[in-house]
């Protein structure tokens, strides 16, 4: 099969991804039952801080978020991108939403992803749906 185009990289502050070559059989399982091709998936795992320097210089948004999607893509149904994750904000999120971290950062990986695979969650419709596909790809791990 040869190597799978998924990289973590971690940006100011100390992290490890758990079970790296399960989450990437997994994002790439999912990206294939969309029928969409892979070719390069980066996950960035920053502080807050970081996130939000983002979310100023290329969003415009003054706020705090766990995680911002970048479609590297110009062809249809083909995955390049960036998806940049705020462990700080998965941490803060998992205590007030009663869940464990693994779980929250599962959840805000495969929303990304997601959003590579052309869901939205801007609307009720939209964002149930998009609830609806995150649930059915998280019971999809074997991990």
């Amino acid at each position: 099969m040869g190597q799978i185009p998924i990289n973590f990289f971690t940006e100011d502050l100390t992290f490890t991804l758990k079970q790296k070559g399960l989450v990437r059989s997994w994002i790439r399982d999912t990206i294939v039952a969309e029928n969409h091709r892979l070719r390069l998936l980066n996950f960035i795992f920053c502080s807050d801080h970081y996130l939000l320097s983002i979310n100023q210089q290329y969003l415009s948004h003054d706020t705090y978020t766990d995680i911002i999607t970048f479609d590297n893509s110009d062809i249809e149904q083909e995955i390049i991108g960036d998806i940049f994750i705020s462990i700080d904000r998965i941490r803060e999120n998992a205590h007030s939403l009663y869940t464990n971290e693994k779980e929250e950062l599962h959840r805000v990986i495969i929303h990304g992803t997601l959003h590579l695979l052309a869901y939205s969650d801007k609307g009720k419709s939209a964002k149930s749906l998009m609830t609806e596909k995150e649930d059915f790809y998280l019971a999809k791990r074997t991990f």
